[in-house]
């Protein structure tokens, strides 16, 4: 019980010094959120669906305590790899790792008593069918807590965007950009019908919203998570040949509009808390 009176660190240990690292800004706030849900109890099987490097997967677990066991699962091989070192130099033993994707759990019906999804749903191939799996692997009186970014995420952006098409007449493109906001970011009203639909009864809803600042627009589309998790999809929504011209005026537009107060992106959020029906 008193194991951890023993347990000390070397703190010039390298492994143990990137096991450290900063979360991402990305994924904290939404995580926070996850954390004021879940009803934290003893002798539970957990999941978190979408683990990535470790975030809140590593925290949910050692917030859980030793008595819980806790499954990360993703298809990200590299990023699981990542956290299984962050694993083993914080010397976290309840946690198990698996890669794989949410359309096909390979666990058995009713094994979890929590499952969370940290903007993970946001990113599957087949939404109905990853609540569905969910569901039949999480017990009847169990908790599902994920969290989603919403339409106005970026909208900043997007605006500006969005503008720029439009002086170029490029009415098929702005329809493009549309179609791909709504894909990745539906309207909470369809998140909670999903869930209905897929047995769950969504017992709570809590929205928020965190914010991006840039000094402008060139420092945020040079911004490294800018051009990791956004910029490939949107280069996709423009013929080839306007690429340059679309996202070069785009630039100069945010520019001029951050030149007194600097560069906003706004990440409007919410997290839905449900059970099995």
């Amino acid at each position: 019980m008193i194991g951890y009176l023993n347990n000390k660190f070397n703190v010039n240990d390298p492994s143990f010094i990137s096991s450290l690292d900063e979360a991402p800004l990305w994924s904290v706030p939404f995580g926070l959120k996850i954390f004021e849900r879940v009803r934290f109890r003893q002798n539970i099987r957990a999941l978190d669906v979408g683990c990535g490097t470790g975030y809140p997967l590593i925290e949910l677990a050692e917030s859980l305590g030793g008595t819980c066991e806790v499954f990360g699962f993703d298809p990200w091989k590299e990023a699981l790899d990542r956290a299984k070192e962050k694993i083993m130099a914080r010397q976290i033993t309840n946690i198990k790792l698996l890669p794989g994707f949410a359309e096909e759990l390979p666990f058995d019906k009713d094994y979890f008593h929590l499952i969370v999804s940290n903007n993970g749903l946001n990113n599957v191939d087949d939404v109905d069918k990853s609540l569905s799996e969910i569901h039949r692997v999480l017990k009847g009186k169990g908790q599902l807590v994920i969290t989603i970014n919403l339409p106005g995420t970026m909208h900043e952006f997007y605006d500006a965007f969005k503008s720029v098409l439009k002086n170029h007449g490029m009415t098929e493109e702005i329809a493009k950009t549309e179609e791909h906001i709504l894909q990745k970011r539906k309207p909470l009203v369809s998140w909670i019908k999903l869930m209905r639909n897929s047995g769950f009864e969504v017992t709570e809803v809590s929205e928020d919203k965190f914010r991006y600042h840039y000094t402008n627009g060139s420092a945020m589309l040079n911004h490294s998570f800018i051009r990791l998790a956004f910029l490939e999809p949107w280069i996709k929504l423009l013929p080839a040949g306007r690429v340059e011209t679309v996202f070069g005026e785009t630039e100069q537009m945010l520019n001029e509009q951050s030149k007194n107060k600097g560069m906003i992106l706004t990440i409007p959020f919410a997290c839905i808390d449900c059970r099995p029906m």
